[in-house]
């Protein structure tokens, strides 16, 4: 029996730029920076003092007060990018069999909000102090069981936490879950929302952050020489997968196809990556392998590409490694310099990216960069958006851990 095929049918973003998929899109295909200096909480003091945060985001627009009290922002992030994705993929919920829709969105620290209030009331009002809902609205796997729960979605439900890789990892199960013929569907991604005072503090704390407080909006440069670390980011990225027989039965639009994906462990260090790359490059030769693609098929990567001075040239060297001479003929990017680094759901909005950038023939560019760097020599898609016929691309992300994705991403051809 031949390996079912799983397509793309269905986006939903809530990122810096952008508040819905399309938004998202125009907003990567023209340059927008997404970081600005923060002035909804006291940064004073701080090393760094912007961050790439969703702007006028009113929970009241997408869901009634009660339900938003008993969600952590990461949560409310992932409910509405997946209800974006499910009315985007055209799907009628009346006519499908529930028990094969499956959900698996997660995050790569949960409800590290509702964490923080809540030590502080534990602290200050003792055991009366926590709410019922705690523990609830801080495990990461929350967002699965939520848009699970709003919808009837009695497929398999769950999430993987990996830190930055988290939602890649997840897409990656998602295609698995209907090659096996688990499901039929499955809404997959993450989310996250980090962009509050003990979030930036624990980022600087680990030396991680830009502290570029004179020019946030070209703070995040990747593969700049004058780089000095990522820009903290939040949103989410909400993928419907489908399997090719369903997309096609129900005369759905379908962006792109899922060919295939390589996951490993750099087995190196909590933070920083391996300056040999043996891990990711194991993740991009399974990715590879997974596809049934060589390294000259691939036209295009969107790359991790944080903006820390280690993990740029660390993965730019992987890609030479892997790709050789074709390394230089591809159309890199880091779709972070405009988003900044949105840590669990990074891999999921690039990933949209990157099946937008297959869709419309064209690749968002690496803003922000000025200097060239002589360990980061691969074309980069600098400074403005390109036109180019992509028929395999590849999406990167990397977790502390040592947590290396690869997915590929494919033109949907009959």
């Amino acid at each position: 029996m031949a390996k079912k095929r799983v397509v793309i049918t269905g986006l939903g973003a809530l990122t810096p730029i952008g508040k819905g998929a399309p938004e998202f899109w125009n907003g990567l295909v023209s340059g927008k920076s997404g970081t600005k200096s923060i002035d909804n909480f006291d940064v004073s003091g701080f090393p760094t003092q912007f961050a790439a945060q969703i702007e006028d985001f009113d929970v009241s627009e997408y869901m009634n007060a009660k339900e938003a009290r008993r969600l952590d922002k990461f949560c409310q992030y992932a409910m509405v990018a997946s209800d974006e994705a499910i009315q985007d993929s055209g799907v009628n919920l009346e006519t499908i069999d529930l028990d094969r829709v499956a959900v698996l969105i997660g995050s790569g620290i949960g409800g590290m909000q509702i964490f923080y209030k809540q030590a502080v009331d534990f602290y200050e009002k003792g055991h009366r102090g926590v709410s019922p809902f705690f523990i609830p609205m801080l495990i990461p796997d929350m967002a699965s069981g939520q848009v699970s729960i709003k919808y009837g979605f009695r497929g398999p439900n769950y999430c993987a936490v990996s830190a930055c890789a988290t939602s890649s990892h997840n897409i990656g199960l998602a295609y698995d879950t209907i090659v096996q013929d688990q499901a039929d569907y499955v809404i997959c991604g993450g989310s996250e929302a980090p962009v509050f005072g003990m979030g930036l503090a624990g980022f600087n704390a680990v030396r991680a952050l830009s502290t570029r407080n004179d020019s946030p909006e070209t703070a995040s440069r990747p593969f700049d020489k004058t780089r000095d670390g990522f820009v903290l980011g939040e949103g989410a990225g909400i993928l419907m997968l489908e399997s090719l027989d369903s997309a096609i039965k129900r005369g759905a639009r379908i962006y792109g196809e899922m060919a295939g994906y390589g996951f490993s462990g750099d087995a190196h260090h909590i933070t920083a990556p391996d300056p040999d790359g043996k891990g990711v490059m194991l993740a991009l030769h399974s990715a590879l392998k997974s596809a049934g693609i060589q390294p000259k098929d691939i036209d295009h990567i969107n790359m991790h590409g944080t903006a820390t001075p280690l993990g740029d040239i660390a993965e730019t060297k992987s890609i030479k490694r892997v790709f050789d001479d074709h390394a230089y003929k591809m159309n890199l990017n880091s779709t972070k310099s405009m988003t900044g680094h949105m840590l669990g759901a990074a891999g999921s909005a690039e990933s949209i990216a990157t099946v937008l950038s297959i869709y419309h023939g064209l690749i968002p560019p690496t803003i922000n960069y000025q200097t060239p760097d002589p360990e980061c020599d691969l074309n980069y898609t600098t400074n403005e958006t390109e036109a180019k016929d992509i028929t395999y691309a590849m999406n990167n992300a990397f977790g502390f851990g040592g947590h290396n994705t690869s997915l590929v991403f494919k033109k949907y051809m009959d």
